[in-house]
């Protein structure tokens, strides 16, 4: 047998790893990070939600008179694309204006807001308006100075009060003097009703310029129509204040009907000149196409070519429709027959999802296939020659032959009925070709009195409207519901912020340990080690707290303690509690733990009345085996290169494991792996099942020498150590490796060193288990 002996064909690359998905046990391990994101998040999201201004919908609703609301005469079907045409493009240009900058600035040129009145609170502010303001100023004039400029206004009375501005001293006035400033003059004016509420907080004023207000509204300004087919449209602004919101959709629409007006009378009397004399030209050549359909009617004996045409074609739709029915039927009797006719299985089930309309053969097919089962359970309990399995036969065959018949007969029954459809829709199609050349010459006569006609009503009816537009020029909109403010804020949404900072609590972490997983290369859960190896998984082995090596006594019941039980019974029932079982503990590389769990194994099942030796395998390191107790004497490398050793010179008792058995490694060789070939090394494995119930044989990682692969003909079981945080998980594939190609006899997976984020989520790790009835740091030795 050849063995590898290279470390690069034992070591696999990491990019022969499959993807390992990340399971919830792998998030669950980190949930103080969602805690503290969830945290942050939402405490966070409170903080947003308190002192966030919040920002309130106003939504108005306006009907635009124009040319969709009046009521229209019917028109072909050319007219009535164009003329919704004209009306769209009118309701986008009414949009535009609405939202245009200049209809704004005359909006705030008739509403007093060139002050912003606020109260301070202890982190922000709160604006007021209207109602709710105990004075307002009356501005006469105001410089561009004033713009952005802040006075602080205190209540001291009913009739006094005092104005500061920064780095000034305050000064006391009375309401409803007039105040001169440098930047402009102005009177404050009271609400008495309300002044005792503010007489212990100050009032700010903040000046505005109108120009800077009418931007910043028309740019938030939504106006959308609510659909293409009505000429209603929406007015939207978001503001703090829903009041003035309010108060300015309301100005804005009224405006816009001063100017809607003024603009109708202009209009007016220029349509009414532009009509009359295209009704001039109209009549004339209305007249002369009138008396052209008529002539044309009279000498090709035409009344109404429409509906004889569509009468012709109704019929021979009628007859095609039929027709299909009829080809339908017939490929579905033609794929009945052909599957019948089929030579491999002639007593196979026909179809019974097919569509037969004929009752009688429906019923054939129906028995038949009822009789083919009912043959198909009876030959499972008896045989073909049976002579009930026979008369069924003769049975299926009769029916398939009646089936075969029925379907012949209704074929030709539906080619002939095809036939007689087929000759009747060949009349039709010689009618309908002598029509189109008629009705071509009547459409184009048509189309021009149509023409003529729809255009001499069109501008009639555009005529009067224009005279009832200078008769009494009316509002261009018409208010259906007035401005009114949302009752919830629509910013901040405490649902949405609640929902971003929930998903950022739990993204940022989830992020954080999908990335951290991403780039750890080593093995962190047992999940990664079933998902990447297929290998059993015998049990997991806590992290050693202590320094003791021998972790299991009589009276331990720590969980790691448990853990090494819980792992002797797996491997009891693993290997079917066979004698003499020859035990390989191996692993990717040093330090991973073969000496602690191959020691700890070896005690626990001392503690169940086995008797137990040790092998040490590694002789590359003969002192790997120090912690069972100081070896004397010969080792396995002397019994190998030195006949005259025996195996009685080999076995040694434990020092530190009472009733535990060693067979040290020996002297350091110059050939280890040859060594292990020896045919001795069989032959001392023999001896030794006479005396012990179990061989553990500590041998050297195999993921860098191949010293183990000598001895797997004599293995039984095979303990591969994977240790948590030291193993990488490219080294899992040579685990799948070596179950695939069967090198080595029931090999099994123990992981070992786990910490609480690497434990699974159940058995004795997660802290189960009695107290321990020695807490000494001394070795336990075993009774």
């Amino acid at each position: 047998m050849a063995y590898p002996d290279t470390t690069s064909e034992l070591l696999p690359t990491e990019a022969a790893l499959p993807p390992q998905p990340l399971t919830w046990a792998t998030y669950r391990r980190y949930w103080y990070l969602f805690a503290l994101g969830l945290l942050v998040a939402l405490t966070g999201a409170w903080l947003y939600l308190r002192y966030t201004v919040p920002q309130y919908s106003i939504n108005m609703t306006i009907l635009i008179k124009d040319k969709k609301d009046e009521p229209q005469q019917q028109r072909n079907e050319r007219f009535n694309n164009l003329n919704e045409e004209n009306a769209s493009k009118n309701i986008d240009n009414e949009i535009l204006l609405l939202k245009s900058n200049s209809l704004m600035q005359r909006v705030f040129a008739n509403l007093d807001m060139q002050a912003a009145y606020y109260i301070k609170g202890r982190v922000g502010k709160q604006e007021l308006y209207g109602e709710n303001l105990p004075c307002r100023l009356l501005i006469s004039r105001l410089d561009s100075s004033a713009y952005n400029k802040q006075v602080l206004l205190q209540v001291i009375d009913a009739t006094h009060f005092t104005l500061g501005e920064a780095n000034k001293p305050v000064q006391t006035y009375a309401f409803g003097q007039l105040l001169h400033t440098p930047y402009g003059e102005f009177t404050v004016v009271s609400k008495p009703a309300n002044l005792a509420a503010f007489r212990q907080h100050p009032l700010l004023i903040r000046f505005q310029d109108r120009r800077q207000l009418a931007g910043s509204y028309a740019k938030k300004l939504g106006v959308s129509t609510i659909n293409k087919q009505a000429s209603l449209l929406t007015l939207n602004v978001t503001d703090a204040v829903p009041e003035r919101g309010e108060a300015v959709l309301n100005k804005l629409v009224e405006v816009y009907n001063q100017e809607a007006v003024e603009d109708k009378n202009q209009l007016a009397n220029n349509t009414i000149r532009f009509i009359d004399d295209r009704l001039k030209y109209l009549e004339s050549d209305l007249t002369s196409v009138e008396k052209n359909v008529e002539k044309y009617s009279r000498e090709n004996n035409v009344v109404n070519i429409t509906s004889q045409v569509q009468q012709s074609l109704q019929e021979a739709s009628g007859y095609n429709k039929q027709l299909s029915d009829f080809n339908i039927q017939l490929d579905v009797l033609s794929s009945i027959e052909q599957y019948i006719n089929q030579p491999t299985e002639p007593n196979q089930l026909i179809p019974g999802t097919l569509s037969v309309q004929d009752p009688t053969l429906s019923g054939l097919i129906t028995k038949f296939n009822e009789l083919q089962l009912e043959r198909e359970r009876m030959l499972r309990t008896v045989q073909a020659d049976n002579p009930l399995v026979l008369t069924m036969t003769d049975q299926l065959t009769n029916l398939r032959g009646s089936i075969l018949e029925n379907l012949r007969t209704l074929k030709n029954n539906l080619v002939i009925t095809r036939r007689g459809l087929q000759a009747k829709s060949g009349q039709f199609g010689s009618r309908l070709q002598q029509m189109p050349t008629i009705e071509r010459g009547l459409q184009e006569i048509s189309r021009q009195q149509d023409l003529k006609k729809d255009l001499y009503l069109y501008l009639l009816q555009k005529r009067e409207e224009a005279a009832l537009a200078l008769a009494g020029a009316v509002s261009n909109a018409r208010i259906i519901d007035a401005a009114e403010a949302g009752e919830s804020p629509v910013s901040p949404q405490k649902t949405a912020v609640v929902f971003i900072a929930l998903m950022l609590g739990l993204g940022l972490p989830f992020a954080f340990v999908y990335v951290k997983n991403m780039f750890n290369d080593k093995v962190q859960s047992l999940q990664e080690v079933a998902w990447a190896t297929g290998v059993p998984v015998l049990g997991e082995l806590a992290h050693n707290r202590t320094r003791e090596t021998i972790v299991i006594s009589p009276n331990t019941r720590s969980p790691l303690a448990e853990m090494v039980r819980l792992l002797r019974t797996n491997y009891q029932l693993a290997t079917s509690g066979t004698a003499n079982q020859v035990m390989l503990v191996t692993s990717s590389r040093s330090g991973d733990g073969k000496t602690f769990v191959s020691l700890n194994l070896a005690a626990s099942l001392l503690l169940a009345g086995k008797k137990v030796i040790i092998v040490n395998l590694d002789l590359r390191k003969p002192g790997s085996l120090s912690e069972a107790g100081e070896l004397s004497g010969p080792g396995l490398s002397e019994y190998v290169t030195n006949e005259a050793v025996r195996v009685n010179d080999l076995v040694q008792p434990s020092t530190t494991v009472e009733g535990l058995y060693v067979v040290g490694s020996g002297e350091l060789p110059a050939n280890p792996a040859e060594l292990l070939l020896s045919p001795r090394v069989g032959q001392l494995l023999n001896v030794l099942k006479e005396s012990f119930d179990h061989i553990i044989l500590d041998s050297a990682p195999i993921g860098q020498v191949a010293d183990a692969y000598s001895v797997a003909p004599y293995v039984d079981a095979t303990l591969y150590v994977v240790r948590y945080n030291v193993t990488q998980k490219a080294q899992l594939q040579f685990i799948n490796k070596l179950r695939t190609e069967h090198t080595f006899n029931q090999l099994m997976v123990v992981l070992n060193d786990a910490r609480p984020n690497n434990l699974s989520a159940y058995g004795y790790g997660q802290g189960y288990g009695y107290p321990e009835a020695n807490k000494s740091k001394k070795s336990k030795k075993l009774v």
